[in-house]
């Protein structure tokens, strides 16, 4: 393919969509972005910026006509109002149909390990719905499961951090014997931007090479930042309950209920080798000074 060639990437200034997006650049592609956010960053003036149109699909069609190359990280990570996970779902499927509408050759989207939609948790059934939607729009595609992403942007790891640099206790839910495994956002990105390349259908999970339980993680971000706190283990339902309490603190939704059933139930966790190469020990030893220092807030990154 040619280097010059035109990528579509939703939500190009938020997390995950912000770094496929450097990594297009600096291969000299050309890229443009479906976002809800205005322009920012050091990219801004370099990718050109369209609204969701939704409820336009003959508008998105002609937004992504001569696109080789669609990356969806498009995804609500809970309810809020009227966005839910249905209309997130819907809103999707409206992307894959204008997409193949507008000829795009490939089709890389951002799901989550574990997706099913026989899952009892909203989160996982409906990517799941929407993994199976991809599958039968007849679209070449690669499927992307991350499972934790990690980076300076991230919001799990750098908030626990921040918990244990402010509290003298962290409660952690149930044994915390449940896995994770946490992957470098770069890594990801590398990950879909290489699968854009190529035609095979995929489903590739995102993970990186260690692998931790909940209390494990939850030590070494102590360790790493040279965190006083205690770590104790309550029943998940008093663990939510102090999130929430927390969450008033900081006018912020910390965790869902969902978050807690599908982090317990070990779904952020696969059996595959790794496909990412950058180790969160290493990564949070060259951070320690600046991961946990802020609170970073889910509602002021999508809905202020």
């Amino acid at each position: 393919m040619n280097d010059n060639e035109l990528d579509v990437v939703t939500g190009a200034f938020n997390y995950t969509g912000k770094y496929i997006t450097r990594r297009l650049l600096s291969m000299g592609r050309t890229v443009r972005t479906l976002s809800s956010r205005a322009d920012e960053g050091s990219f801004a003036e370099k990718v050109e910026a369209f609204p969701f149109t939704f409820d336009d699909p003959i508008r998105l069609k002609e937004i992504l006509k001569g696109a080789t190359t669609f990356y969806n990280t498009y995804w609500v990570r809970f309810p809020r109002g009227e966005t839910t996970y249905e209309k997130a779902v819907e809103n999707t499927r409206v992307l894959i149909g204008a997409a193949k509408e507008a000829g795009v050759r490939r089709f890389v989207h951002i799901s989550i390990t574990n997706a099913s939609q026989d899952s009892a948790l909203p989160y996982f059934k409906g990517k799941g719905k929407l993994e199976e939607a991809l599958i039968e729009s007849g679209l070449s595609y690669a499927i992307i499961r991350p499972a934790v992403i990690f980076g300076k942007e991230d919001i799990l790891i750098n908030n626990i951090a921040w918990i244990l640099r402010r509290f003298p206790v962290f409660a952690v839910m149930g044994s915390g014997a449940y896995r994770l495994r946490p992957i470098f956002v770069e890594d990801m990105a590398r990950i879909a931007v290489d699968a854009g390349q190529k035609n095979e259908n995929v489903i590739i999970d995102a993970v990186g090479p260690e692998t931790f339980t909940f209390d494990e993680l939850v030590r070494l971000i102590a360790r790493k930042t040279g965190s006083r706190s205690g770590v104790i283990h309550v029943p998940p339902a008093m663990g939510y309950l102090l999130s929430k309490m927390i969450g008033l603190l900081v006018g912020d939704v910390v965790l869902t209920w969902d978050e807690v059933r599908g982090l317990t139930a070990g779904l952020l966790d696969t059996d595959g080798p790794p496909t990412g190469e950058t180790r969160l020990s290493e990564w949070l030893e060259q951070n320690a000074q600046s991961v946990g220092k802020r609170y970073a807030s889910e509602l002021k990154r999508h809905y202020v």
